[in-house]
């Protein structure tokens, strides 16, 4: 192979590392006597560590590869680093849990990283073919995984429900792409954005096409009225998979939704606006009022998710570059908020086994009072309270939106956050003011590690926002 061929791999350096370094693994967990897991676990993180700084080693400016049907661009490579970080986080949080449970089986880090690896393929793709590949990369391991349990009832149903519900999906995003293949005669970006901008407003065929293609997109991110298979599948999944799953595929499904409406359907914005401003709706008063009455904490989580998934979408419903870095800092706040909650729930476990009832962290405050502390910190951030990150989260999205003229659905974002504080507040009056309850296992030093660095990361954000802002903003610069 000549230099000229090698030089256009350099883009796609992350994923070769991490494709080759999966398949290196899995070679080792089979042919390796023993119990191979513990070692497995520590290379999966290490390799997503090198690919990430391969991805920051490539060089600067836009890239492209495969006919330009992969781009790697300051969007893509902020949004790559979050969801390698996601990953590696989920790995770490998944040690403690795989050791008591016995569920020590390589096979475990070995599906993070493929399905890691669909997601930065789907972060990059500027195709229709591209982003397919990339999203059944991520979500075939993910189907795997959510089932990984196999003696437990309700992490194999929450398998098969998140396999139904995905292929269903699937098949509509794939009738979504065929549309507009059909009616655009092209699969780039590029091409349909040219296609679609011409002639004034978009043919009823093109129309139908971006609502079945949003309607994928909106499984992906857990989005009303797609949202039915996620308080299953989180309460059923083991509760690594469900950390996994609420932080890592979620950045790349947000980052397919924003790539496609903003670089393939520019000049027909009006048109797409809609579905995304009622979906955003949608999702966040769902996620606002229907997780009041959940009393199981992964329950919980996972309306809370839906919430906001639906406040990361006011950033795209505004369609401005600000919009866009809004949506960018919303999901790396809310990578940290997730993660750091979700090391406290995997602490949340006694000589009888793991529990999950919210009544069971009653005077956390008095028995375990630093890990009650960082708790309180990080709802109070998911509420939106100042000074906190989440709060900065929460008002850049909501400045896009006024500056795109869309008031109402920033009042709207702004009530369904006050009636979302109270089951966050909830949790931490709990916490704080009932009765204790028999205390848990001291929490394990990696869940420990994470918890710290999340809280911390939440607390001190006001002090020095700026770096994350202005890579946040060059991000979304690139794409317009």
């Amino acid at each position: 192979m000549d230099t000229a061929h090698l030089a256009r791999l350099v883009p796609v350096l992350p994923e070769i590392v991490l494709g080759f370094g999966a398949a290196v693994l899995l070679m080792l967990g089979v042919f390796q006597t023993g119990r191979p897991g513990r070692g497995v676990d520590f290379a999966a993180v290490a390799l997503l560590a090198i690919a990430g700084i391969v991805l920051l080693l490539l060089p600067a400016g836009k890239l492209t590869s495969f006919g330009s049907s992969f781009i790697v661009d300051d969007f893509a490579r902020f949004l790559k680093v979050l969801a390698l970080l996601g990953s590696a986080a989920a790995i770490v949080l998944s040690l403690d849990f795989a050791r008591r449970e016995r569920q020590e089986r390589f096979e475990y880090s070995v599906l993070i990283l493929l399905s890691t690896l669909g997601m930065l393929m789907l972060i990059s793709a500027a195709d229709l073919i591209a982003l397919y590949l990339g999203l059944e990369l991520m979500s075939l391991p993910l189907y795997v995984v959510a089932a990984s349990h196999r003696d437990n009832l309700r992490s194999t149903e929450a398998g098969l429900k998140y396999f139904v519900l995905g292929a269903l999906s699937s098949g509509m995003l794939l009738y979504g792409a065929s549309l507009t293949y059909g009616f655009t005669g092209t699969v780039s970006f590029a091409g349909i954005a040219h296609a679609a901008g011409q002639g004034g407003p978009a043919g009823i065929g093109l129309i139908f096409g971006i609502v079945f293609l949003f309607a994928g997109f909106c499984f992906k991110v857990s989005a009303v009225p797609f949202h039915m298979w996620t308080p299953d599948v989180y309460e059923g999944a083991p509760t690594p998979v469900t950390a996994f799953f609420a932080a890592a595929p979620k950045v790349a499904g947000i980052a397919m939704f924003v790539r496609v409406a903003v670089m393939a359907f520019p000049g027909i914005a009006s048109e797409w606006r809609q579905i995304v401003v009622f979906v955003s709706i949608a999702s966040m008063a769902l996620g606002a009022f229907a997780a009041i009455g959940q009393r199981n904490i992964k329950r919980l989580m996972a309306y809370s998710s839906i919430g906001h998934m639906g406040f990361a979408l006011i950033g795209l419903a505004a369609g401005t570059s600000e919009g866009v870095q809004g949506v960018l800092v919303y999901m790396a706040i809310y990578v940290t908020m997730t993660l750091g909650v979700f090391a406290v729930i995997l602490s949340m476990r006694r000589d009888t086994g793991m529990v999950e009832s919210i009544d069971q962290l009653g005077g956390l405050a008095r028995t375990h009072p630093a890990t009650a502390f960082f708790l309180a910190m990080l709802l109070f951030s998911m509420a939106g309270i100042p000074p906190l990150a989440g709060f900065f989260a929460k008002f850049y999205v909501f400045l896009a939106a006024i500056k795109a003229g869309l008031y109402v659905l920033a009042v709207i974002g702004v009530l369904a956050s006050v009636v979302g504080a109270y089951y966050y507040l909830a949790i931490i009056k709990t916490m704080y003011f009932d009765e204790p309850v028999e205390g848990f296992y001291n929490m394990p030093y990696e869940l420990r590690v994470v918890l710290a660095v999340c809280g911390l990361f939440n607390i001190l954000f006001f002090l020095y926002p700026g770096p994350l802002v202005g890579v946040a903003s060059a991000a979304a610069h690139s794409l317009f």
